[in-house]
């Protein structure tokens, strides 16, 4: 039987190439394992795949500037190492698949001591930390912004383009409402700041309520943890901590999307022709990928930004109701954008690679 490892973890943004993969390859007859880390977001994320095994290592937070935490954190790293290779031995993967984040580091590198191709997966427009460290051992390095062609080795790079999850394309609009119990008269502003929500946009969102209201019904994706009771039953205002299921749903009723600027999410927009308001995460917290492809997308016609540091006030509330009232204009660059989900070219070069 084929077998393939994936691993990929710390964020959403990090895992959903691979839940995009997991029915496909299931149906294409490969024995599927995952290595993540021990109570990850893709631990839970992945659980609902009783066909895959989850293995756990432990990982080390990848750091950009000096912490004492780094050297404990490179004995972790090496201990992933470690089990990584052990579980390798276990398994006999004829291919590894690697969408990125702190908990890949261990995973590749235990890939290229057993000698077992490997596969990356980089959305951003330049390669984070974890897909620059495995580089130089990738066998294949697949991107999703043409630009980031510059930084990866022309004779491994290929330009894939975003891989979008196929159920984005089934929601329901009838089903949306049903879910939400709003109007389908009054439009609806969809609110996400990823998976662990996002502080300053959820102070924005809450401070202009009222004035917000006025006009539209808001859908509020706060992340775990950080909804507010005080609004449990406020008209037109829906909290959820995270969705899965409903995603689709909620996006089919949804009139203009105000989100992060992380490249699986504004891709999945672009591809489902939904009008965005992008609030990147700043420099000081980031190490800028999303201020560049917010960038991108707002010189290619399809979102209007507004930076963290600007959300307050009523000044970013009119550029939210700027943003609705083009959104046809929006929708309109989108669709000169051909809806590509490459997701077949992928699983051929996972079958072409394979070891055999």
């Amino acid at each position: 039987m084929k077998t393939i490892v994936l691993t990929g973890g710390g964020t959403t943004g990090h895992v959903s190439v691979n839940l995009t993969l997991i029915p496909h390859l299931l149906e294409r007859g490969w024995n599927i394992h995952y290595i993540g880390s021990k109570g990850g977001i893709e631990e839970s994320l992945v659980s609902k795949f009783k066909e895959v095994k989850y293995h756990a290592i432990s990982t080390g937070k990848l750091r950009r500037y000096w912490s004492k935490e780094n050297l404990k954190d490179m004995f972790r790293v090496g201990k992933g190492i470690f089990q990584a290779k052990k579980i390798f031995k276990q398994v006999k993967p004829n291919i590894v698949f690697s969408k990125g984040g702190f908990v890949s580091v261990p995973v590749v590198l235990a890939a290229k001591w057993s000698k077992v191709p490997i596969i990356t997966h980089e959305s951003d427009m330049t390669p984070g930390l974890a897909n620059k460290i495995g580089l130089p051992f990738a066998t294949k390095i697949c991107y999703t912004f043409e630009d980031t062609k510059k930084h990866v080795p022309e004779e491994k790079g290929l330009f894939l383009g975003a891989v979008v999850r196929d159920e984005l394309f089934k929601g329901s609009r009838d089903k949306g409402f049903e879910l939400t119990g709003f109007s389908a008269t009054k439009p609806v502003i969809l609110v996400t700041g990823g998976s662990q929500g996002a502080n300053s946009i959820n102070g924005f969102i809450r401070g202009q309520l009222d004035e917000l209201l006025k006009t539209f019904q808001i859908i509020h994706l706060c992340g775990k943890n950080k909804k507010e009771s005080r609004l449990e039953d406020r008209e037109g205002y829906l909290q959820y901590e995270y969705v899965t299921d409903e995603l689709p749903h909620l996006y089919a009723i949804s009139d203009l999307v105000i989100t992060r600027a992380g490249s699986n999410t504004i891709f999945e927009l672009l591809a489902l022709r939904k009008p965005m308001v992008l609030v990147p995460l700043p420099d000081t917290q980031s190490r800028g990928d999303q201020l560049q492809n917010a960038d991108y997308f707002k010189r290619q016609g399809y979102a209007e930004v507004i930076k963290d540091e600007k959300l307050k006030g009523r000044e970013a509330v009119e550029v939210i109701k700027g943003a609705f009232s083009n959104r046809f204009d929006y929708v309109e660059e989108m669709r000169k954008q051909a809806v590509q989900n490459p997701t077949d070219k992928l699983l051929s070069l996972i079958e072409d690679y394979k070891k055999s």
